[in-house]
């Protein structure tokens, strides 16, 4: 006879028979794994069981699993494969201190203060270091709001998702920017929609505030390029504000450029508009696809050729160097990927309300007005 003995703190097997015939029910460790049949389709049987597993405590799917048998009568080992729900313990709080994510930080902070050195003209001096402090503050708080207005969101949802990894990189900018990582399924269209234009929004709303601060502050005099850049172009986004504080983004004097605080808000309208990029695992791919259903995997897979397209159009007609539209090149290669790996696929795909239809309408319009077809120009 099957072992069925329920395993503690899992659903009755009972709520779950009419959509999956157990045969065996096992405990390892965390994990709960509950081997038989489906008698629906997966889709429909994850909408069945995910919520049931979910109120115990657990992420659970579908899967294939090892499993290794001894023969009664040879003694051989024997590997078969058998389908099972694993059920895994899901935990939406943050368990312990967060070393990672406080070395990543940590580690950035640095990097961001040294990259500052060439922005404020400081020429590398180590005694100037910490007087690039507003240069790190702008790039490091823009981007950290980004990333946690998606954590607010998944915890609001319950959604189980890592605090902000920060990325240093000692060149440029200081870092790559941040991510977290998502560690459950997203319950319904909806949950997507939230979590994924949290980030965007709150992430531009600093960059407004950053860029309009930074706008108000003394200039700078740096001789020559910063990092082989020649000048950053600007976006609409903050010509507007400059127009509406009644600022400057240029100087006459040879060598004087707008207070490095700008230059975090700019760091974060550009993150911005890539993140707003409709496809895969990006916030736009995530908006779209709350917005559409999967009609967005049809949408995702022209967005690497928009980008070859610009490219080659801002290389070969508008004749700017390679090394200025080279990004574009090297993103449409990188959407390719995430083209290829798909968007999130919620549990529930019923359509969204008319608001949050509006709310991404107006989302991908500010994502427009971050952009700017040469970023920047180098020598």
């Amino acid at each position: 006879m099957a072992d069925t003995d329920e395993p503690v703190g899992g659903p009755p097997v009972e709520a779950f028979s009419s959509v999956f015939d157990v045969a065996e029910i096992r405990k390892e460790d965390d994990r709960l794994l509950y081997f038989g049949e489906p008698t629906v389709s997966a889709p429909v049987l994850e909408q069945h069981v995910w919520p049931l597993f979910r109120k115990h405590g657990y992420e659970v799917r579908l899967t294939t699993v090892s499993d290794d048998e001894t023969d009664p009568i040879t003694g051989v080992e024997i590997s078969t494969e058998r389908r099972a729900l694993v059920a895994e313990q899901r935990s939406v709080g943050i368990d312990g201190v967060p070393w990672n994510n406080l070395l990543f930080a940590l580690l950035t902070i640095a990097t961001t203060l040294y990259a500052g050195l060439q922005w404020y003209g400081f020429d590398d001096d180590p005694v100037a270091l910490l007087r690039t402090w507003p240069f790190a503050v702008a790039v490091l708080g823009v981007l950290g709001i980004h990333e946690l207005g998606h954590y607010v969101m998944s915890r609001y949802h319950r959604v189980n998702a890592s605090l902000p990894y920060f990325i240093p990189v000692p060149t440029i900018f200081g870092t790559m920017g941040a991510v977290i990582k998502m560690k459950g399924r997203i319950p319904s269209r909806k949950a997507l929609f939230d979590i994924g234009v949290a980030g965007p929004l709150a992430g531009l709303v600093a960059a407004i505030v950053v860029t309009t601060v930074g706008l108000q502050l003394d200039p700078v005099t740096v001789d020559g390029p910063i990092y082989q850049i020649e000048s950053l172009n600007y976006p609409p986004l903050i010509q507007l504000i400059a127009a509406a504080t009644g600022t400057q983004l240029s100087f006459a004097e040879s060598g004087t450029r707008v207070n490095p605080v700008v230059v975090g808000g700019w760091v974060g309208m550009f993150v911005t508009f890539l993140n707003l990029l409709p496809v895969g695992q990006l916030d736009g791919g995530h908006l779209l696809r709350a917005m559409l259903g999967k009609r967005q995997e049809t949408v995702a897979a022209f967005v690497p050729a928009v980008l070859f397209v610009l490219g080659s159009y801002l290389l070969f007609v508008r004749e700017f160097e390679l090394e200025s539209v080279f990004l574009w090149f090297f993103w449409g290669l990188i959407t390719i990927g995430f083209a290829y790996a798909g968007p999130a696929h919620p549990i529930h795909d019923e359509p969204l309300d008319t608001r949050r239809m509006a709310i991404g309408v107006v989302t991908f319009v500010l994502g427009l007005l971050c952009f700017t077809p040469v970023p920047f120009q180098l020598v």
